[in-house]
């Protein structure tokens, strides 16, 4: 439950939300709590010194969600965001929409390339 953002729900039975507005606002706002805590751990990240930069400079972090529409758990349109620098090896600043379908499990294996794995 989410009682400091006043969503008293569980978030899994809100996710089947069966088009229920209500029940999609709650979503909504759980969603946005999250992100917001994404983004205060990003800038905790941009703003520790790390070498010649940032900790956010020389990392990589994947947030987003496995399913789009989690009402009836599909995997199109997924959510995703990669942040950090990867010590240079990635360019930020981008949107990139693949075309359909395009197995989550690239970006996985990119981003392990990426940081040399």
């Amino acid at each position: 439950t989410y009682t400091e953002i006043g969503v008293p729900d569980p978030h899994h039975p809100l996710t089947h939300h069966g088009n229920d507005p209500e029940k999609i606002a709650r979503m909504a706002k759980i969603n946005a709590f999250h992100v917001s805590l994404f983004a205060y751990f990003l800038e905790k990240l941009k703003a520790t010194p790390e070498g010649d930069g940032c900790l956010l400079d020389h990392a990589l972090y994947l947030y987003g969600s496995g399913m789009g529409n989690p009402n009836v758990h599909d995997h199109v349109n997924l959510p995703i965001l990669v942040a950090g620098g990867g010590a240079g090896s990635l360019k930020g600043g981008r949107h990139i929409k693949y075309v359909e379908p395009t197995p989550l499990a690239n970006l996985h294996l990119t981003l392990l390339e990426k940081a040399g794995v």
